[in-house]
């Protein structure tokens, strides 16, 4: 697994949801049944904020725990190489990795025709 998203206090204690503080979990429909998730990281039940995690390998202990709300679709390589960081005792790598210029990826819907910010 790998987390990110304190952009506040930077030690994984941190972040807040763009609606200032948190937001509650929406649903636990989709699962941790592969690799490549981008879940929500909370403290318990209704404290999602800015943190999220990727999975890099089935979790099936995180169902009904963390949201499933997207799914990686380009850029595996650097996920891997993410992974195969040298880590502290906190499982921390010792190396800053940061995510810059993601931008926002805009799609339509072949269901309803909206568009949907993903």
């Amino acid at each position: 697994m790998i987390q990110g998203g304190d952009f506040t206090e930077g030690n994984g204690r941190g972040g807040e949801s763009i609606y200032g503080g948190y937001f509650e979990d929406e649903n636990f429909i989709l699962k941790h049944d592969r690799s490549f998730l981008l879940s929500m990281a909370n403290r318990g039940k209704h404290t999602n904020g800015s943190q999220f995690f990727i999975t890099t390998k089935t979790a099936p202990h995180l169902d009904g725990v963390h949201v499933v709300f997207g799914l990686v679709i380009s850029g595996f390589e650097v996920i891997k190489r993410i992974e195969g960081l040298k880590t502290d005792g906190a499982s921390r790598p010792y190396a800053d990795v940061r995510v810059m210029d993601c931008g926002q990826l805009i799609t339509k819907s072949a269901n309803d025709g909206r568009d949907h910010t993903a």
